[in-house]
């Protein structure tokens, strides 16, 4: 008889649903659940330290392109601010010495003179034009409500009769905005100040192209106060006292909506509780500075489509897992196909969100594509005056070539005629790369910079004037040193620049019984190209690089030849100089590059590189 204390243990029906005499299927069940249930945890603590880690990773990583991306955009907002600013600086100098306008204050008849103002404001693109008299009073306005009007208190009329220049002032408009302007004395006959023209910045409207954007933007004056920004709460206030502003403002809420406070990164500033990245560039004017806010949305949508990739390949292999056990038991079948009908939704879900987010990435690049075309359109229009101006010289050099040419074939001179036109056609490659410079404005900076020699530059571009030289029976000697004087920049522009000087010397001496022209190349510690005339002369070098400053009669120039050479010497790393010569009559324009030396630059670099290996072996 059996002790029923050596009974065997009654069977679990719901872990073992196998018969009672399959007791090695059972055991066989009971290993594969086992089994199944381990597998299961090890993939999910895979993939919960997967996300983790890819979660801190890409959030690090996406924060600093997102704060990169706003930094350029600072950049790009900072540099639409100069640019306006320059833009309108020129204006009151051209404005005060219009010969109309100070007839009318001469004369004190101003019936049109503010028909003349809103002329020069279309033209233009100011935000306003006033003119006052001695006394401080409207005398023409391109704003009817200012005309009679009496400014003699503010500062940009005390400040232009002061000091007889270009001034720029920053006034509070009746409303909470500012305002800013440039002006100018109009100076008449005996030095006597006659009045103040005022023209007026419209950085509102950069204001207001800002406000489109989910960045709050702010800009500051020396002093700290905000002077710009697309929040009207902020202006006039400091910083600290803007962001404690309790009432929403309309770009920050806008941007609030989709910000949350998840991201790892310690926030740079927190506005009504919400984390913000603050961004500050230096706004290269009178201490000026520019403050821009940026929410953390982007990241949060490319960090958020990217685990939903990872989650969704561990629910995959998830429930690849769950089927090849569930053809272990029938019993586990029903459940493997719940849960896989619940995981071909989630995949479902997580492709429409997919889509929907790459859509939105292929908005934002349209946009991003927008903005570079029109940042691209602004920089041509800049360049056009510049490149109107060099192409009139090769112009004028195919005209001669044209009628020498022709003169040649009348005399039977074949040879002769063949040689200028391949010099007409060496011009006609030079205007095609001057024109291409307005299609490749991008690489301004040094992507066109090449290693060549001084002298080479110098007799391309004696070649080129070498027609008008003859004409005027002008004498050029050249002294260069024996070696080669190498430096390193773009050559096609270094040769505008010598055929700038050449030309203006050459005009110069127009009136010299035997002009000359000396051209001197020195080497030391940096390049130098001396272009001396024996001309008259110059009067005012104070303005001679200034834009539209021009000693010649109407017509015959428009003042930027000089103003373009020097920009184009400062690009290259030089400087360009001019001054009256003290031993005899004169002018005397020099050029100083830095030499090439690229044995010097490689020295250095590895002296670099040793450093940086001695500082990771500590």
């Amino acid at each position: 008889m059996q002790d029923p204390n050596l009974a065997p243990p009654e069977a679990d029906p719901e872990d073992d649903p196998e018969p009672a005499g399959a007791d090695g299927a059972s055991v066989s069940a009971r290993f594969g659940r086992w089994r199944l249930r381990v597998m299961v945890v090890l993939i999910l603590t895979l993939a919960a330290v997967t996300l983790w880690a890819t979660n801190h990773w890409l959030t690090t990583r996406f924060t600093e392109n997102t704060r990169a991306r706003a930094d350029v955009r600072s950049a790009l907002y900072s540099g639409n601010v100069v640019s306006e600013l320059q833009r309108t600086s020129v204006v009151p100098l051209l404005l005060a010495r219009d010969p109309a306008l100070m007839s009318a204050l001469e004369g004190q008849e101003y019936s049109t003179v503010s028909a003349r103002l809103i002329t020069a404001q279309k033209e233009i693109g100011a935000s306003a034009i006033l003119l006052l008299d001695s006394s401080g009073r409207t005398v023409g306005t391109t704003l009817r409500t200012n005309l009679g009007q009496s400014f003699v208190n503010e500062p940009f009329f005390v400040d232009a009769m002061r000091m007889r220049d270009t001034t720029f002032s920053v006034t509070r408009n009746a409303g909470s905005g500012f305002a800013f302007a440039y002006s100018r004395a109009v100076v008449g006959e005996g030095g006597r100040s006659l009045g103040v023209i005022v023209v007026g910045s419209d950085l509102n409207r950069l204001e207001r192209s800002w406000a489109g954007i989910s960045d709050a933007v702010a800009v500051t004056d020396s002093e700290g106060k905000i002077i710009l920004s697309t929040e009207p709460r902020w202006r006039n206030l400091t910083l600290p006292e803007a962001l404690a502003v309790r009432s929403a403002p309309s770009a920050i809420e806008r941007a609030f909506q989709v910000t949350a406070d998840w991201t790892s990164s310690p926030a740079d500033a927190y506005i009504r509780g919400k984390a913000v990245m603050q961004t500050e560039t230096r706004v290269p004017f009178r201490g000026w500075r520019m403050i821009t806010f940026t929410t953390y949305e982007s990241v949060r949508q490319r960090v958020n489509a990217i685990l939903a990739l990872e989650i969704m390949g561990f629910a995959i292999v998830l429930a690849g897992a769950f089927y090849l056990f569930s053809r272990r038991a029938l019993g586990w079948s029903e459940q493997y196909m719940r849960e896989s009908a619940d995981l071909r939704a989630l995949n479902a879900r997580l492709t429409r969100e997919i889509a929907e987010r790459e859509r939105m990435a292929r908005e934002l690049r349209v946009a991003e594509q927008t903005v570079q075309q029109a940042s691209k359109l602004a920089v041509l229009g800049e360049m056009s005056a510049g490149v109107s101006h060099e192409l009139n010289q090769p112009l004028a050099a195919m005209k001669t070539y044209l009628a020498g040419a022709r003169l040649l074939l009348q005399r039977g001179r074949s040879e002769e005629a063949l040689s200028s036109f391949q010099r007409i056609d060496d011009l006609i490659e030079r205007m095609t790369a001057i024109t291409r410079q307005l299609k490749s404005f991008a690489r301004k900076g040094g992507e066109a910079f090449e290693a060549f020699d001084m002298r080479d530059a110098i007799s391309a571009a004696l070649t080129l004037v070498e027609p008008q030289l003859r004409a005027r029976r002008v004498k050029v000697t050249r002294t260069v040193p024996r070696g080669s004087v190498m430096v390193r920049c773009d050559r096609m522009r270094l040769e505008q620049v010598i055929i700038n000087l050449l030309t203006n010397a050459i005009d110069a001496t127009r009136q010299t019984p035997n002009p000359t022209v000396d051209m001197i190349v020195s080497s030391g510690s940096h390049a130098v190209l001396s272009v001396r005339d024996n001309g008259p002369g110059i009067a005012d070098l104070e303005k001679l690089f200034e834009p539209f400053f021009t000693t010649k009669k109407p017509g015959e120039g428009t003042g930027l030849g000089l103003a373009i050479s020097s920009d184009i010497v400062t690009d290259f790393g030089g400087r360009l100089t001019a001054h009256n010569a003290e031993d005899g009559p004169g002018a005397i324009f020099e050029v100083q590059l830095p030499l090439h030396a690229p044995r010097l630059q490689r020295t250095a670099a590895q002296g670099e590189r040793k450093a940086a290996m001695l500082r990771a072996a500590e």
